[in-house]
């Protein structure tokens, strides 16, 4: 199983140097990949009925220009996106940025894309809420012509290209499209166009029952899930995500590890928010001791 750290940009994104301590130091400590939110605006609660965890006072770094700025100061560590809002944002737009990142990066980019939560920035983006599942598919399609192909023509619903291309190509041809979503129809696309999913639920009996739902629309798609990835994450911190209690023993992590490798996870990262902790280095050296104790997850 490959280990990733989710950067901790809520708690620490005002500080313009913690991106780049962090990328390095997550790196030196053998961490396979960061993972990093996506959410372009904040609404104010005051005045929105938001039906997610965050709002104006949280802090966002747009992921693909963070991992950029991270990728100059590393050289191996990948980078995912948990997930790139994509329908809300122009299509050949996100193509042309993940493109130039894996491109500069060499080939270190997966796009793990959803459809959100927040009908605000929908809203700000001037994108349409209510056809974001069903956009995102024809986004999916559009987004590996764009990598791959230097010309095409594409009239879809909601995109359209005549005869044009991006220009370099990225490293990865095409870079891999991993689905976030625990909602059975998010479960289903993940299952039929995605290159690896990534679910948000504890490995309980009931998160067996989700996965081996998820393992069977696969089957039904005709795919092999040797080419699909399944990304879980544990809260080592005390971040309430509401699907799950968080780890804080050593113990607990064994445990949850386990439980999301005999699911057939391929990667899984640590996130260390809500920990009460004030500098990038306190996130650092709670990763630095999951990393000593679970060193002989990796691989595994």
């Amino acid at each position: 199983m490959r280990i990733g750290a989710v950067y901790p940009q809520i708690e620490v994104g005002g500080d313009p140097g913690a991106a780049k301590a962090f990328a390095v130091a997550v790196e030196e400590l053998g961490y396979d990949h960061i993972l990093a939110f996506d959410h372009v605006v904040g609404g104010n609660p005051e005045s929105h009925d938001l039906n997610g965890i965050y709002s104006h006072h949280d802090s966002f770094l747009e992921p693909l220009i963070c991992f950029a700025y991270m990728a100059a100061a590393t050289e191996r560590i990948e980078f995912i996106s948990g997930i790139l809002i994509a329908p809300q944002r122009q299509t050949v737009l996100i193509a042309k940025q993940a493109a130039t990142l894996d491109f500069l990066s060499g080939g270190r980019l997966r796009l793990g894309i959803g459809v959100g939560w927040n009908d605000v920035e929908y809203e700000a983006l001037g994108a349409d809420f209510t056809v974001r599942g069903k956009r995102s598919e024809e986004q999916i399609e559009l987004l590996r012509r764009l990598w791959t192909e230097p010309l095409v023509t594409f009239h879809g619903k909601w995109d359209r290209i005549t005869d044009a291309g991006i220009n370099p190509l990225p490293k990865q041809r095409p870079i891999p499209i991993w689905i976030g979503g625990h909602k059975d129809i998010a479960v289903r696309r993940a299952a039929r166009i995605a290159d690896g999913w990534l679910p948000l639920f504890p490995p309980s009996e009931r998160g067996a029952a989700k996965v081996a739902q998820f393992k069977q629309y696969c089957a039904d798609a005709g795919r092999d899930m040797a080419d699909i990835g399944i990304e879980s994450w544990i809260n080592v911190g005390g971040y309430d995500d509401g699907f799950g209690d968080q780890c804080q023993s050593e113990e607990s992590w064994h445990e949850w590890a386990n439980g999301w490798q005999a699911l057939g996870a391929t990667h899984m990262s640590v996130n260390t928010m809500k920990s009460g902790y004030t500098s990038i280095d306190q996130h650092i050296e709670k990763l630095a001791q999951f990393m000593s104790v679970m060193s002989g997850l990796q691989g595994s």
